[in-house]
């Protein structure tokens, strides 16, 4: 009968994810993983764990012969990084949940994975409690994968579901996402799609091969939306939420972007509320699935790690199938989406430049338009979140293959009316 590597563990950070698996461990002795050290920054604060436990001294782990996995759930990216470098390049495995550093420094630690023998795995950094990337790279050829839509930020999917479900304004939702622990007292991260974006880089290197720095993809958060434009979802039948999407397209390229997005009241990801995650796939043969599940919170990330540890246990690794067994995909700019424009005054806008403008609403104070743009003209311009614009993708926002000859402009622009 096979018998399971032990576990020995030095983990770095005991916030609330580090905290939470300290008190899942103790409740999984089957997994025979045990926590020999954990570094923390402030060892003068009181921890709910003996004082014997902890250091503030990371050598104490890195150098330690019997530890055989490092565990990083920190929050500094540049610290994260060098933890997990010096762990790889002494042999041994790494569990981490920084997102930040996996998308800056993906590269890096790719090589690093090739050049030693030790396996690096983050479920928790995705979706937390969702097994996303295991089945990207499992289950999904990249052939075979069309898309996938995801939230995978569960701050501002709960601001969201409040000013929908309550009609709070942005401020008063942030304010109550912080109070109860779902957003940092410096929100910037999850708000202004900073979080999400870096999930999307590494997803993206799982479902279809694409190493890009998240400087290549267009993102933005929730910070621009207004009531004005939940209204408008309202009186559409859609919600708003913050979606990360992939499409192949059919030229074999990848379209890929976070951006806000009006879901109508049928779709998979209307479902996911508060601060919950929810991803979309769909494939050749399989047609849709969806996952659902907790996306931040202490024991749910706490369990991905756990699944990783215990995936450690088999010697398991990451292959990066799309990446290194088959030809990655290519991401490319050029398509078309459809999408929301609501704004303040007409001339930051540059209406020259849509294809076709199919609504055009003047008559509050707030205006708006919905028409089809070349994706070209968002990635690398600014004039979509300033001076109070506010741009919200339409359902199925991504058009392609497109005959622009096709694309006449509506009646109403061309009557003057624009």
């Amino acid at each position: 009968m096979e018998t399971h590597k032990q576990l020995t563990i030095g983990l770095f950070g005991f916030g609330v994810v580090g905290e939470g698996l300290y008190k899942v461990l103790q409740q999984t002795p089957s997994l025979k993983a045990s926590i020999k050290k954990v570094c923390i920054k402030h060892p003068e604060k009181k921890r709910d764990a003996p004082a014997a436990l902890f250091t503030a001294d990371r050598d104490a782990i890195l150098n330690d012969p019997e530890i055989n996995v490092v565990v990083e759930v920190i929050n500094e990216s540049g610290p994260a990084f060098e933890i997990v470098s010096r762990a790889l390049k002494s042999g041994k495995s790494v569990v981490s949940a920084s997102k930040k550093m996996l998308a800056e420094h993906l590269p890096e630690l790719l090589e690093l994975q090739k050049g030693t023998n030790a396996s690096l795995l983050y479920e928790a950094a995705a979706c937390a409690s969702i097994p996303v990337i295991r089945n990207l790279e499992e289950y999904y050829d990249n052939d075979l994968l069309h898309s996938i839509k995801a939230i995978v930020n569960g701050s501002t999917n709960f601001i969201l579901t409040k000013m929908f479900e309550e009609k709070l304004s942005f401020q008063e939702a942030l304010l109550l996402a912080q109070q109860l622990g779902f957003a940092e007292s410096d929100p910037s991260l999850d708000v202004e799609g900073y979080d999400a974006v870096n999930k999307w880089a590494f997803l993206l290197t799982h479902a279809y091969g694409i190493v890009e720095p998240i400087t290549n993809l267009v993102f933005s958060g929730i910070d621009h939306i207004q009531a004005g434009d939940a209204e408008v979802a309202r009186e559409k039948k859609y919600d708003i939420k913050l979606v990360a999407q992939a499409k192949k397209l059919v030229n074999g390229k990848v379209a890929a972007f976070v951006l806000p997005q009006f879901i109508k009241q049928d779709d998979h990801l209307a479902f996911v509320k508060n601060e919950f995650n929810g991803v979309v796939i769909e494939s050749g043969f399989a047609d849709k699935q969806f996952f659902y599940g907790k996306g931040a919170g202490s024991f749910p990330t706490a369990s991905a790690v756990l699944s990783d540890l215990s995936a450690l246990r088999y010697e398991y690794k990451y292959e990066y199938k799309k990446l290194y067994h088959h030809t990655p995909h290519e991401l490319t700019d050029d398509f078309y989406v459809r999408t929301y424009i609501s704004f303040d005054d007409l001339k930051y806008i540059p209406k020259e430049k849509f294809q076709s403008i199919e609504e055009w609403h003047a008559d509050n104070d707030r205006k708006y338009l919905v028409g089809v743009i070349h994706f070209r003209d968002i990635k690398g311009q600014t004039w979509w979140r300033e001076n109070g614009t506010s741009l919200v993708l339409t359902p199925d926002p991504i058009i392609d293959d497109m005959d622009v000859r096709q694309l006449k402009k509506k009646s109403l622009e061309l009557a003057g009316l624009i």
